[in-house]
């Protein structure tokens, strides 16, 4: 029984893990990694179709969408916008 109990333990917890680490994102790039912590863009969003169309699914991130759409959110909403304020190296 003692063993059940730890071994439940020990999924709670590892699965407790995984799910907070499903909130951030890391994009390689030769600049300086991009990670994107989607819980927070969410909260302060709260639509899922500003940075989704249709629905809402992994989006492929390139320099593209990465300059176009996030940048010109990130200047509406007061966000980043230097490229150190994204890129880290």
């Amino acid at each position: 029984m003692k063993k059940l109990v730890i071994m439940m333990m020990l999924l709670a917890f590892v699965g407790v893990n995984v799910a907070f680490a499903a909130d951030s994102y890391t994009y390689e790039n030769s600049k300086g990694n991009i990670t994107f912590n989607h819980k927070a863009h969410q909260e302060r969003l709260g639509d899922c179709a500003k940075c989704h169309e249709g629905e809402p699914a992994k989006i492929e991130v390139d320099k593209d969408f990465g300059h176009n759409t996030c940048k010109a959110c990130h200047k509406e909403m007061n966000g980043p916008t230097k490229c150190n304020d994204c890129h880290k190296k």
